[in-house]
């Protein structure tokens, strides 16, 4: 299991090595139905659950890539993780999930 953490430390463990920043990319677009609801929902107002679910999607896709990256150069750990996201093309977003993937040791 790969630890994962937004701070720059790992409580009882030390970082013996860093391998380098690391990232996850993912580029999404509502589907028709979800794009329907979602524009209905936005004249009438509120939380657009059908563009939140699209949003944590990518998030999560992001996340595992990211992790994937990370253990693809031996790392075990990632510190300083962090999400943006931003508008690709109309209705397109680009989610990126990075962080400094790090080797460890138990203290």
């Amino acid at each position: 299991m790969m630890i994962v953490t937004t701070g720059n430390e790992i409580n009882g463990y030390e970082i013996v090595e860093y391998l380098g920043v690391i990232r996850g990319v993912v580029v999404r677009s509502p589907s028709i139905t979800q794009g329907i609801m979602g524009g209905l929902k936005q004249i009438v107002g509120g939380n657009i659950e059908s563009y939140a679910q699209i949003c944590e999607a990518g998030r999560q896709e992001a996340y595992v890539r990211m992790e994937d990256h990370a253990a693809s150069v031996g790392a075990d750990a990632v510190i300083g993780m962090r999400y943006d996201a931003s508008g690709f093309a109309e209705g397109v977003t680009e989610v990126l999930a990075y962080g400094t993937a790090v080797k460890i040791q138990k203290v």
